[in-house]
């Protein structure tokens, strides 16, 4: 055996045992065991490991048992929201399947929809390693990825070679190179090449791992994007649905100017919300935090500022207006809070790698029981 373990072949022999620990220690053992032993390596290595071996459990005969086990098809789980129809509310945020590698295998783990992206026109590599750190005391992490991505023309080949009816939305952004001044013309470049291969898109303007991009939130150059992507959309057959995803780190009166520019370019919806650069409230030391450096933070920090800026939002816009709440949707409880607070969709990221696969199945049965109660 020792022989043929060389080169590559080792890779994907370690890829192939953790594939093997990753089955038995969620049918057998339950996910946290699982986790345990991941989160002994770096983060940003067990995630390009986890599509690997996810990519290759595909290929054998057992998709079907994957399906079963992660997935609750229920009646009153189906949505039809910015008219589409999910078969439950539950999607994966941008982020985890940035360059769509993985949308159709990952929709097996009882997705309703996945958000890939953030796509920029031009591939980057992001900011220097290391760049994604586990909070673990606060079931958190801070990433400061930069908008790493193979860039559209890889991406969209890709989507092409989609083989289910899976909802996905597009999540689109602006090179790091590109300034914000030119920034309209990357997000009408990634909107046209993408148009035939989502089914909505997402305006990230407020991700702050790339330099000044939050600028972007103020009213005149979002409304000029916005404005600019609805005249082009208007000139499709069928137009698709246009959402902006906002910062947490925005005030009430920021928030009030932002929702006017949203109604006035009268798009569909806001994702609220993105990651944070708050280090409020954490169970850390400050000179530790401090000392992984800049970045957003995702997971259970967020959630109750996510749920304040969905509720602000739902109670000062207009009938129809179409809210996806994500930050911090670690159990069903969270998610039946977002889900009161006025959210119509929601996103997790950090709770699928805390929380494991089987987080899905159960929010959509907390979502059942909070349905037919």
């Amino acid at each position: 055996m020792t022989v043929f373990i060389t080169g590559l072949d080792q890779d994907f022999y370690l890829i192939f045992l953790l594939l093997l620990v990753l089955i038995l220690s969620s049918i057998v053992f339950r996910y946290k065991f699982l986790r345990s032993f991941l989160f002994l390596f770096n983060p940003e290595t067990v995630h390009h490991l986890s599509f690997s071996f996810i990519k290759i459990i595909m290929f054998f005969p057992i998709k079907n048992i994957i399906r079963y086990l992660f997935t609750l098809n229920h009646k009153s789980l189906e949505k039809e929201i910015l008219g589409l129809n999910f078969s439950n509310p539950i999607g994966l945020a941008a982020g985890f399947d940035k360059d769509a590698k993985l949308f159709d295998e990952l929709q097996c783990f009882g997705f309703g929809f996945i958000e890939i992206g953030t796509v920029t026109p031009e591939p980057q590599d992001g900011n220097p390693k290391p760049r994604l750190f586990r909070l673990k005391k606060d079931e958190a992490i801070l990433n400061r990825m930069g908008f790493n991505n193979d860039g559209l023309e890889l991406v969209v080949s890709r989507l092409r070679r989609k083989s289910s009816n899976l909802i996905i939305g597009g999540n689109i952004g602006k090179n790091k190179t590109t300034p914000n001044s030119d920034a309209i013309n990357d997000y009408c470049i990634c909107f046209e090449k993408l148009f035939d291969y989502v089914d909505y898109f997402v305006v990230n303007v407020s991700s702050p791992n790339t330099p000044n991009l939050r600028e972007l939130q103020k009213a005149e150059p979002l409304l000029k994007i916005l404005n600019k992507l609805q005249q082009l959309n208007s000139k499709k057959i069928k137009r698709k649905p246009i959402l902006v995803k906002i910062s947490p780190d925005i005030s009430f009166e920021q928030l009030d100017s932002l929702i006017d520019t949203v109604n006035k370019s009268k798009i569909d919806g806001i994702i609220a919300t993105n990651t944070t650069i708050s280090r409020d409230n954490l169970n850390y030391e400050k000179n530790k935090i401090d000392n992984l450096g800049n970045g957003g933070i995702s997971g259970k920090p967020l959630t109750q500022k996510s749920n304040e800026i969905i509720s602000y939002i739902r109670k000062n816009t207009r009938k129809g207006f179409v809210i996806i709440g994500v930050g911090g949707i670690l159990n069903g409880d969270d998610a039946l809070e977002k889900i009161r607070a006025g959210a119509d969709l929601l996103q997790i990221y950090t709770g699928f790698i805390y929380k494991g696969p089987s987080l899905i199945k159960n929010i959509s049965k907390k979502i059942v029981d909070y349905e037919n109660n």
